[in-house]
């Protein structure tokens, strides 16, 4: 009896082990690919460099140095084209993290996103954003 109780034990931690180790499916979606195409018009702002490390809503570690952002809603895996309506300048981004919640702000972008767009040293910048979903 002993015998059978150790086996289901066993059998019930490697289930419980690789329940643990799936993985959630992430959008595949693009800006460019299937979906409706849906665009916001607002401010995008920019993560502080304290931050780098810390972990984001979707469970990575934000690094100021990737193309990722922040957005209220859309899923984690979202791909966001962000375009700086002052200088026409635009960047792809993946929704890895919930925010900004400040009025009016649509979206937080890492530093290499708000460079690329060219808006590190005015803080925030009106943007655009497109995806798809």
């Amino acid at each position: 009896m002993f015998y059978y109780l150790k086996k289901i034990v066993f059998l019930v931690i490697i289930i419980v082990a690789l329940a643990a180790c799936h993985r959630k499916n992430v959008p595949q979606n693009s800006v460019s690919g299937k979906g409706t195409l849906h665009t916001e018009m607002g401010f995008a702002s920019y993560y502080s460099d304290k931050l780098n490390g810390h972990a984001t809503a979707s469970g990575e570690a934000f690094n100021n140095s990737k193309l990722t952002a922040a957005h209220k809603k859309l899923p984690f895996g979202t791909m966001v084209k962000v375009t700086n309506t002052t200088n026409g300048k635009s960047v792809t981004v993946r929704v890895n993290d919930r925010g900004p919640f400040v009025a009016g702000r649509i979206i937080d972008l890492s530093k290499a996103a708000a460079t690329a767009i060219g808006m590190v040293s005015a803080g925030i910048a009106k943007v655009i954003i497109t995806y798809r979903n």
